[in-house]
């Protein structure tokens, strides 16, 4: 993947996208220098049009802009780049530069609390606390969930058919982080099988 430096002046479009959310960040140009040292580097470097110089996205806050993965157009003359960001992209502190807040809660967000717990137990923290118990209890835990959703499942009562589904969501994430799996593993089995 080469981008397309020959049009306008050497400088190219890059949207910035979170990675986990997918809400578009900002909009940065780079030349062919800026480029190779995102590449190398795997963190965002545009072309300041004002600085009139490379420019690390994060250099002074300290919030900086992790590549995850990058793509162009099918003119190779944009170019898209998913990120995870360390902090707030605007100057002003906003999520965005285009004032939109860049929160959402989904199993990936979950998984990463899960995974921090595990790198970082905190001693007030449940799943740090499952975690020190070992994979045997994590494990049992799971099958409890299960069981509990099963009978909940017969009932009538769908706040607490819900509450056991999350729980059972949970410990079963828990568990593949016991297991130095992740969701994106078993998504990755199921497409597999869908083919």
């Amino acid at each position: 993947m080469k981008p397309d430096f020959s049009k306008n002046n050497g400088l190219i479009p890059c949207i910035i996208q979170d990675y986990r959310t997918h809400h578009v960040l900002m909009l940065g140009y780079m030349n062919e220098e800026a480029w190779r040292k995102t590449q190398t580097e795997q963190r965002v470097t545009f072309f300041s049009r004002s600085k009139n110089r490379l420019w690390t996205k994060g250099e002074t806050s300290g919030n900086f802009l992790d590549v995850v993965d990058m793509i162009t157009d099918c003119d190779k003359d944009t170019l898209l780049i998913k990120v995870k960001p360390a902090g707030p992209v605007c100057h002003t502190g906003n999520d965005t530069c285009f004032g939109e807040p860049n929160k959402v809660f989904n199993l990936s967000v979950l998984q990463e609390v899960i995974l921090s717990r595990k790198a970082h137990p905190e001693e007030t923290s449940y799943t740090a606390a499952l975690f020190r118990a070992g994979i045997n209890k994590i494990a049992q835990k799971v099958g409890e969930e299960a069981v509990e959703l099963v009978i909940e499942a017969k009932d009538a009562d769908d706040t607490r058919f819900l509450n056991e589904a999350a729980d059972l969501l949970y410990h079963y994430l828990v568990l593949l982080v016991a297991r130095n799996k992740t969701i994106t593993d078993v998504e990755q089995v199921l497409k597999e099988r869908h083919r």
